[in-house]
């Protein structure tokens, strides 16, 4: 067996890689890029004789000699992991954390954000990106980040933030035509200020699992402009509680659907930083955390 002590940089490429699943994952969590990562690991099968990876352009799997020495190499760098990571946690993060967050729930996160987080972590720059759109974290070079629904990118890590329930409003004119849906079948009759996402009204869904596409003349990519459309009369609108807390509170609108059972929608925080998440970035998901249980409890 070759002496490995100067192929630090390939061995730790090559654990990065089956741990996160893909060159370009492994190199966001090695800050390279991927380009390096494959280097790298080429470097480390040529010094050792034996390939570790199958490659083709869709897919990149671990050969029997790969999985033979993931086997033996993986505990070792988990343990100097470990030492660094007993170090670093004695330290203050600091440098640049990117974020991409959803714009509707903008007012209810960044208040504590910059009032609590930013100011608990003085040597961090925070750079935060508003958008309802899915981003490619790794493309536009994003840290983390937090979106409602059921995540996509199957290389990246997902954390739980809290679920959030959705709810059916209206204004008190529109339920005084219209009256209470008593049943997923009256809803189905009552017009509403629908959600539209890439050209396609997006569907009504019951906790049951049924799905409908709500009928109604007005049609917005925007949670805001929904609200706006519902206390106007102009139809229900189907939205998160927590964007309505204050219009609830203040009976500027209703929940047209109390009896039926609507479901919570996922809140995650997406990285791809695979086992070495920085001091940054777990910090930032700890907070965000307790937010989220927060704004779900509206």
């Amino acid at each position: 067996m070759p002496n490995l002590l100067g192929e630090t940089s390939g061995l730790m490429a090559f654990v990065r890689t089956v741990e996160a699943g893909s060159f370009s994952a492994a190199a966001r969590d090695l800050y390279t890029t991927p380009s390096a990562v494959s280097k790298s690991v080429a470097r480390l099968e040529k010094k050792i004789g034996t390939r570790l990876f199958f490659r083709t352009t869709r897919a990149l799997t671990l050969t029997q000699d790969g999985q033979l020495f993931f086997q033996r190499v993986a505990p070792l760098l988990r343990e100097l992991d470990s030492s660094d990571d007993a170090i670093r946690s004695q330290a203050a993060p600091s440098g640049r954390l990117r974020i991409s967050m959803p714009g509707e729930l903008a007012p209810l996160l960044l208040p504590g954000l910059f009032d609590r987080f930013a100011a608990a972590n003085p040597d961090l720059h925070l750079d935060i990106g508003l958008t309802d759109r899915f981003v490619d974290l790794i493309r536009e070079d994003y840290d983390v980040v937090l979106r409602v629904g059921d995540p996509t990118g199957g290389d990246l890590i997902v954390r739980h933030l809290a679920d959030l329930p959705m709810i059916v409003v209206a204004s008190s004119p529109f339920l005084r035509s219209w009256g209470t849906a008593g049943s997923a079948e009256a809803l189905t009759g009552v017009p509403f200020a629908r959600f539209m996402s890439g050209g396609m009204v997006s569907p009504l869904r019951l906790a049951d699992g049924r799905t409908f596409i709500p009928s109604g003349r007005v049609n917005c990519d925007s949670g805001r402009a929904l609200i706006y459309a519902a206390r106007s009369g102009l139809g229900a609108a189907y939205l998160l509680r927590c964007l309505v807390a204050r219009e609830l509170n203040d009976g500027v609108l209703l929940d047209l659907a109390p009896e039926i059972a609507l479901p919570k929608l996922p809140f995650n925080a997406l990285h791809a930083f695979g086992r070495t998440v920085p001091l940054r970035v777990k910090l930032f998901c700890d907070f965000m955390a307790a937010e989220a249980k927060v704004i779900a409890a509206f």
